[in-house]
């Protein structure tokens, strides 16, 4: 069976929207109920490297990345960032948790996954990766 392209794009409209809905969620959390140095701390009780860094850096890619992945800008290098922080997220904190929530992987996983996807497939047509390549590509 073909894959229709209109479906095709639809379904990675949905994925950007719902994925980056959450991560924009958790990037918000982090930024404006934690604030930085709430981050910074929860990063250093868990272990993460640098958590100076790595705490501002990771709210502030799952805000802007979530914002930009609802969009579809820079689809795919937000995808791969986005990836790389659930892998993080999954080697950090969650794999000693086991599979399932609340502290096992099975959440961040899926985040991972998803942000991978974007990353290897892009954003679809319906994004302003799209409308970009289009204008690039002229008349």
């Amino acid at each position: 069976m073909a894959r229709s392209d209109s479906r095709h794009d639809a379904g990675l409209a949905l994925l950007r929207i719902i994925a980056g809905s959450v991560f924009l969620a958790h990037g918000a959390q982090k930024l404006f109920v934690f604030g930085l140095a709430g981050v910074t701390a929860a990063f250093t009780q868990m272990g993460a490297p640098l958590p100076a860094i790595t705490g501002p850096l990771v709210a502030c890619l799952e805000f802007f990345g979530g914002i930009a992945l609802i969009i579809g800008l820079l689809t795919r290098l937000v995808g791969l960032g986005l990836a790389m922080d659930m892998l993080g997220a999954i080697f950090i904190v969650h794999l000693a948790g086991g599979f399932f929530v609340p502290k096992g992987v099975e959440f961040v996983l899926m985040l991972f996954a998803a942000g991978a996807t974007l990353a290897l497939t892009g954003a679809g047509a319906f994004s302003v990766d799209a409308a970009l390549a289009l204008r690039r590509a002229g008349p």
